[in-house]
């Protein structure tokens, strides 16, 4: 019997705002067979929001700080606010043994791609952009020019599928099903 650990493999779940990639990896974190990183923002903290869930909230100078300090595997600027993750961050995940789920958007996959290839991304799409469109009117939490530079930034972003390893379409009223399809991604790639 072999008893070598096999190294942690990490999942990249992503996708523009009102895909619901937030909601395929909470349902994945409930079955709690996964480790979540936990990236640090420059964004406003939301009311049902804290700190380490689902982010580390900083201000814009104290994350420039950390940019200066090396501090970051990836970060980027998205929807105007700074997102990065630690090399702190992922050093404590990986000594772990669960499977690593990792949100970033299309930016963060070019680099964490690049920086470790054995990184697997699943891009969580919509049915159609103007499903997508509706989902960030009914969300009710943005301002309609919030939205129009969501929208603006979620049709670049559908211009870069082809840096992710797998699509998963998240149909409206069909989240079950697109967490069991991610689920099934993720179990055949474990099992390779």
């Amino acid at each position: 019997m072999d008893l070598r650990r096999k190294p942690t493999k990490i999942f990249i779940i992503s996708g523009p705002s009102g895909t619901g990639g937030d909601s395929v990896i909470e349902g994945l974190e409930k079955t709690g067979r996964f480790s979540r990183v936990i990236t640090t923002v420059t964004r406003p903290r939301r009311p049902v929001e804290r700190e380490g869930k689902p982010y580390y909230f900083v201000t814009v100078p104290q994350f420039k700080r950390l940019i200066a300090d090396d501090v970051f595997i990836e970060w980027a600027i998205v929807y105007g606010d700074y997102r990065g993750c630690t090399k702190a961050e992922i050093k404590r995940l990986l000594a772990g043994r669960k499977p690593i789920i990792w949100k970033v958007d299309w930016q963060g996959v070019q680099t964490i791609k690049r920086l470790l290839p054995r990184t697997i991304a699943i891009f969580i799409a919509p049915p159609s952009f103007s499903v997508l469109e509706e989902r960030l009117k009914q969300r009710g939490q943005d301002s309609p020019q919030t939205i129009k530079e969501r929208k603006k930034f979620s049709q670049e972003w559908l211009t870069h599928t082809d840096l992710y390893d797998y699509t998963a379409v998240n149909e409206q009223g069909h989240l079950d099903q697109t967490i069991a399809q991610v689920e099934a991604i993720i179990a055949k790639e474990l099992e390779s």
